[in-house]
């Protein structure tokens, strides 16, 4: 039978919005603008790395990095990021949200400003100490995932804790698009005061020796929002849940919450001791009963995740590419190296106004609607499909650029309306509190190995193209269309395991986690609207 629910965590459930929503919401969301904008600016300026670094004396062509050498810089940040998700998220459970939360941000402030500032004597050892910094910054980054999940799922209240969790989430979006207008301003601004002829005019001419600020300035930037939340974060109080279920101090969690709810919360102890006790509350991760309980539910968000991350992360990284190859950006050799960044960042900002953010922010005002086990199937179905109206009549859209356009930015809008919300959200309401931390920082870490699998496989599919069909550095057409059947057959696998993923829609955290039950837990839906019940 089900306990009394304890009266701090009740207040919570039942809370009406208040302004302390709005600044949980900021606060844990401008971390996710400097996580997006940190991992997706390096894509803008890869490039122009290889135009400064690998230009080769003489050569009538641009510069490329070498395939390795892009493979290290674009990817290296993901594996930081898989190590500091498991890392942080096991630490979060274990030192607490707040404590940690800190941590994080000085470490991304740190290594985005380091970053910019790479130093080497030679092309080998800038990219060398790029990579470098790159890492400690994806293993800040990796920490903010869980420990922004977390908190602001335990500071929601029940009946919309989806959109909470979802417009920390959204502020991803606006980090991608902040990042292609940082990147447009600063070029354009280096555009209109270092003139360069067209590459084919000088080709040495073309890449001024101002171009290298270029890159850097893009980096450092990501360090001022991060900067400017760090005193907010540290004035947040630990999350109630934490304090009263994992560190069992229930006079603490009252007179936390107390102040942020403007009520008087009655301490319950003995409660707190016995619920603590209990069998729902002392098995550890990789216990039996945690695999009888969750077992199908980790494997349902770590795989859909996953599968997710290799097709969202395909598309982001190498935009600069597809749109390379079906002739919507110019030939390198028609323009300098800051003009190439200036047309980069600008299509890369068209995609992200026109289906990135909107997608967000129609999951933040329908996921306690809908609920998120349908979102996130609607979201893969229509990711197929839409790859697979790329990828079929491919060479019809190398000709028609608007619809190709059009076509591209809805697989952004449904990845986005869809699972790369959704699989944000669910790992932070599903599990215990003294796991949940660590189960969502698994979650995640299964979905950077698909950042990472996107990454480099994207890149390696560009190598081995026909060469016959380019010659301007950029993927062919066959690269890109067997590409993008991959990624729809990767998509129609996420539809799959997302029957593995229950419905947490208007449900407490400790009736989805059974934290609040002696005996048997079964997860079912009370509404008929999404009742079902998931295999435990």
């Amino acid at each position: 039978m089900p306990n009394d629910q304890l009266q701090v965590l009740n207040a919570l459930d039942v809370a009406k919005t208040q302004w302390y929503h709005f600044t949980a919401i900021v606060i844990a969301g401008m971390g996710f603008f400097t996580d997006a904008y940190d991992l997706f600016c390096i894509s803008l300026v890869t490039k122009l790395l290889g135009r400064i670094y690998y230009h080769v004396d003489g050569s009538p062509k641009p510069g490329n990095l070498p395939p390795n050498v892009s493979a290290a810089v674009t990817g290296v940040a993901f594996c930081g990021t898989l190590a500091g998700q498991l890392f942080f998220g096991w630490l979060g459970d274990k030192m607490g949200r707040k404590r940690v939360y800190g941590m994080t941000l000085m470490l991304m402030v740190i290594c985005s400003v380091a970053s910019g500032l790479s130093f080497g004597k030679s092309p080998t050892s800038v990219m060398a100490t790029l990579c470098f910094f790159r890492f400690w910054l994806g293993f800040g980054i990796g920490g903010d995932y869980p420990l922004s999940a977390t908190i602001m799922s335990e500071y929601a209240n029940k009946k919309t804790r989806g959109a909470f969790i979802a417009a920390v989430f959204a502020m991803q979006g606006f980090g991608i698009l902040t990042g292609g207008m940082v990147a447009i301003i600063v070029s354009a601004a280096f555009k209109s005061h270092f003139k360069a002829p067209p590459y084919s005019v000088d080709p040495i001419a073309s890449t001024v020796p101002q171009a290298d600020y270029v890159w850097r300035l893009i980096l450092m930037f990501g360090a001022l929002p991060a900067a400017m939340t760090y005193y907010s974060r540290m004035k947040m109080p630990e999350t109630a849940r934490y304090t009263a279920l994992v560190a069992k101090n229930a006079k603490q969690a009252a007179s936390d919450m107390a102040k942020v709810l403007q009520m008087e919360i009655e301490t319950e102890q003995e409660k707190v001791e016995a619920l603590t006790k209990s069998d729902a509350n002392s098995f550890g991760l990789f216990s039996h009963e945690f695999m009888r309980r969750h077992g199908l539910h980790l494997l349902g968000t770590a795989s859909t995740w996953f599968l997710l991350d290799i097709a969202f992360y395909s598309q982001n990284l190498f935009q600069k590419d597809i749109f390379g190859a079906i002739g919507w950006i110019p030939k390198p050799e028609t323009m300098s190296a800051i003009e190439e960044v200036f047309r980069i960042a600008r299509a890369q900002t068209l995609i992200a106004l026109c289906g990135t953010v909107p997608g967000y922010w129609f999951t933040v005002g329908l996921i306690d609607i809908v609920g998120r086990f349908k979102i996130q199937l609607m979201g893969f179905f229509f990711m197929t499909v839409f790859m697979l109206g790329l990828a079929f009549p491919y060479h019809h859209w190398t000709e028609n650029h608007i619809g190709f356009l059009v076509m591209y930015a809805f697989t952004f809008f449904f990845a986005n309306f869809g699972p790369n919300s959704t699989t944000f959200i669910v790992p932070a309401e599903i599990f215990p509190a003294r796991l949940r931390s660590t189960c969502h920082g698994i979650s995640a870490a299964s979905g950077k190995a698909g950042a990472i699998i996107g990454a480099f496989g994207f890149l390696y599919a560009a190598q081995n193209q026909d060469k016959s069909k380019t010659d301007h550095g950029y993927p062919a057409g066959i690269g890109v269309r067997n590409s993008l059947f991959v990624l729809a057959a990767v998509n129609a696998l996420g539809f799959l395991f997302t029957l593995l993923v229950p419905e947490s829609k208007g449900k407490s955290l400790e009736e989805m986690s059974g934290e609040n039950e002696e005996g048997e837990m079964e997860v079912v839906s009370s509404e008929p609207s999404y009742a079902r019940t998931v295999p435990v």
